[in-house]
């Protein structure tokens, strides 16, 4: 099992020591270090990065708030407070979930969790193996950087300067300012293709193709003119003769 190194950072001692038992108690979270002040914080993690900070706000001279503006793009944060007034702040700057003091561990678990979703270790029943760290892209979106995996991804439309990625198992597509054609780009040939001005297709997740239209889940992309020699190569190159 992939393991979810983390941090723990908090002015209280009782507070400290009891999600260091939280963390121990949770297999999938390795304990790398604690801190009692957001300086001895940023010390640490310039020594030893970690994936997953268990933060709390309200701290001398440099709060959680502010030390989470001063992260790496991987490391998450939960933050964790006894004033609820601060939850609105915390998602504004991207937290995995928020704690309210006191919590007990079936709240932490839940948070846990989401940052393994986070992480990609869950497997899903029809992917067993370990996803390698290429397989995934980044995509802004809401102000926010979003872990995509691409074997997670139906098909793409464009519209003007934005573009929709529509997932699996999600209801709703991420909408990214970006063009189709720079989104193409670093997508591989081997897995995506674009069959319209408007659309790009997970040639994985292709249910059938009747006549010039691909169907995907219950959704219908015509394959355009100008790209259908293209992608007829590829389906006479997949087909049982």
């Amino acid at each position: 099992m992939k393991m979810i190194s983390c941090l723990i950072v908090d002015d209280e001692p009782l507070a400290l020591l009891l999600i260091e038992g939280y963390v121990n108690n949770t297999p999938f979270l390795e304990l790398k270090g604690k801190c009692n002040n957001a300086f001895e914080a940023l010390d640490f993690l310039s020594k030893e990065p970690v994936d997953l900070i268990f933060l709390d706000i309200q701290m001398p001279d440099l709060n959680g708030i502010d030390l989470s503006t001063k992260l790496n793009e991987r490391t998450r944060v939960v933050f964790t407070t006894a004033f609820e007034e601060y939850a609105i702040k915390g998602y504004k700057v991207d937290a995995l979930d928020y704690l309210l003091k006191p919590f007990n561990y079936d709240d932490f678990l839940t948070a846990a969790l989401k940052a393994q979703k986070w992480f990609g270790l869950i497997d899903t029943p029809a992917e067993t193996n370990e996803r390698d760290e290429h397989d995934y892209i980044f995509v802004k979106s809401e102000y926010k950087q979003v872990k995509v995996f691409l074997a997670d991804i139906l098909y793409i439309e464009g519209l003007k300067d934005y573009v929709k990625i529509y997932l699996q198992n999600v209801s709703k597509p991420l909408l990214s300012l970006m063009s189709l054609k720079s989104l193409e780009r670093d997508l591989p040939d081997d897995m995506f293709m674009r069959v319209h001005r408007s659309f790009i297709v997970g040639l994985k997740k292709i249910n059938s193709i009747e006549r010039n239209q691909i169907v995907i889940n219950d959704v219908r992309i015509t394959i355009a003119e100008p790209y259908r020699d293209i992608f007829h190569d590829y389906l006479a190159k997949k087909s049982i003769r």
